[in-house]
């Protein structure tokens, strides 16, 4: 039978495996051999925390305690930056990293799969990530000194949100302060688009709208939800700019110390609820626009192609092209069809 997924139902799950990876259900006679740490930036109500949490306990049971994971939600080891960083000393085992916002400071093509107005659908995604397209990031993951899982979770198609007023053209975003990611690839698309991007990481754009820093923020509505965007927003147009995912990356020097029986658990037991996360997150964002609705956040269907139109008049794609290289920009508009 398969499990209908809820928001109460993801708080519910999160709270209880919560307590497990908190306070550990251990063997009476030992202690891990291995207790290692994991952290994000979303929070304990997301599918990606509440599917990570699962896992952690799944990997408990079958390596006979032999393996902790201990979840860090809602950025409790630090920001974006501050956990990539650690990741790569060797403080912190384990991360979950949006591969736009984080990992092109340390990989060439890290950034290529959030270039706008690329992805038609999830199939296509998927096709591409977990195929020629991902094996390409991950091939460029693991020669930068860090070792990542073969699944890339979903963060989703994002959104605008807005204050003020609607996004339902490209010249409506002219002169909108808008929060972005800390990335080279979100300022130049929302420049190029006239906007005025400021990049904050997300512990902050709360307080970064509520204060009037910025005046708009973008997110997939599972993101717009669980951080509470709407309390502090009026607008919300469907523009699908963006698909972002969360690699699974871990400290090399970490990840090699394990047994060869430890890393067979622990990868395909993190594989296997990232396929689950993904699902999770398509069905959240196919029934949250009812609920934002009735939260007070009012729906826009904005004129898609014409921001597609724009970008390619702003010379943004063939820009990208020659910073990303002719042979990865060819593996990208294989799987998402030509923009240049």
């Amino acid at each position: 039978m398969k499990t209908k997924i809820t928001r109460r139902g993801f708080i519910g799950a999160a709270a209880t495996l919560t307590t497990v990876s908190t306070f550990g259900i251990r063997r009476a006679s030992a202690a891990p051999a291995f207790e290692y740490k994991y952290g994000t930036n979303v929070p304990v109500t997301h599918p990606l925390t509440a599917r990570a949490l699962e896992a952690a306990e799944k990997i408990r049971k079958e390596s006979d305690g032999r393996f902790e994971l201990k979840v860090f939600p809602n950025n409790q080891l630090g920001g974006d930056t501050d956990m990539l960083s650690q990741v790569r000393s060797g403080a912190l085992e384990f991360f979950s990293v949006s591969g736009v916002a984080g990992l092109s400071t340390v990989i060439p093509a890290g950034s290529m799969y959030g270039i706008g107005f690329a992805w038609p659908d999830y199939p296509t995604v998927w096709r591409a990530m977990d195929g020629e397209l991902g094996a390409l990031f991950r091939k460029q993951i693991n020669g930068a000194g860090l070792f990542v899982m073969d699944r890339i979770w979903n963060s989703g198609f994002r959104q605008i949100t807005t204050r003020s007023k609607p996004i339902v053209k490209p010249e409506d975003l002219a002169g909108l302060k808008i929060r972005v990611p800390v990335s080279s690839l979100w300022t130049s698309m929302f420049s190029a688009l006239g906007a005025s991007p400021s990049s904050i990481n997300l512990s902050e754009v709360y307080s970064a709208l509520q204060t009037k820093v910025v005046d708009g923020q973008e997110n997939p509505l599972v993101t717009i939800d669980t951080a509470k965007f709407y309390e502090v927003q009026k607008y919300c147009s469907l523009t699908n700019h963006m698909w972002d995912g969360y690699w699974f990356i871990g400290n090399r020097r970490a990840w090699e110390r394990l047994p060869t029986d430890l890393k067979e658990i622990v990868s395909r037991n993190i594989n296997d609820a990232a396929l689950l996360q993904r699902a999770d997150v398509e069905t959240l964002s196919n029934t949250l626009k009812a609920d934002l609705q009735a939260k007070g956040l009012e729906f826009i269907d904005p004129d898609r192609p014409a921001f597609r139109e724009a970008l390619r008049k702003a010379g943004f794609y063939q820009d990208w092209k020659k910073k990303f290289g002719e042979e990865p920009w060819h593996v990208f508009e294989g799987a998402v069809g030509q923009l240049t």
